[in-house]
């Protein structure tokens, strides 16, 4: 009897630590800082980050996305993914274009971007942008993120609760775009 209870507490720690292993592989808290994803997200509240999503693909036009900043790696930002390897993005002052498309973006709290600015994004790179364009440091200002620098997808706001939802990546704004 002893024996039976002892082996059951070893299978119970074994598996506590496997669970945990991969959760902790899998998964991350990240804070949200700043005012750059407003509306959609605020300073201070707690999203869940997928850390294997993009194993097996690429992130999607709309997706929220956790990374290393690349001008200092030891941060990490949380952006909108606009656009892919090989897209054009063209901005004037209230509209943004991916491919030749329009996006009509209701995600967005405020238009504000530079006048007639073109980009390519390069093999490997996304360019991504915040939601709150009058405030947000972004591709625009520094550049593309690499793949290498991708932590995960935002996929759940879970704090605080009462703000609890599955983050919306708008499929349909970008749903033209080939």
């Amino acid at each position: 009897m002893k024996r039976s209870l002892a082996r059951e507490i070893v299978e119970t720690i074994a598996l506590t630590l496997i669970i945990f292993v991969v959760i902790h592989f899998a998964v991350q808290s990240y804070r949200v800082q700043g005012i750059s994803m407003q509306p959609g997200l605020h300073s201070d509240e707690y999203v869940l980050v997928n850390k294997i999503a993009y194993i097996f693909h690429q992130p999607d036009r709309g997706d929220i996305i956790v990374f290393h900043y690349p001008l200092d790696t030891t941060q990490d930002f949380i952006k909108r993914v606009i656009g892919l390897p090989g897209d054009t993005i063209t901005v004037n002052s209230n509209t943004v274009w991916v491919d030749g498309v329009k996006l009509n973006e209701p995600y967005v709290s405020a238009e504000a971007n530079s006048e007639g600015m073109t980009w390519k994004v390069p093999p490997g790179n996304y360019f991504v942008m915040g939601d709150n364009r009058p405030y947000s440091d972004d591709s625009r200002s520094w550049g593309y993120v690499p793949q290498s620098d991708l932590v995960g997808k935002a996929v759940l706001l879970y704090w605080p609760v009462s703000d609890f939802e599955l983050l919306n990546t708008y499929p349909t704004v970008f749903a033209n775009v080939k």
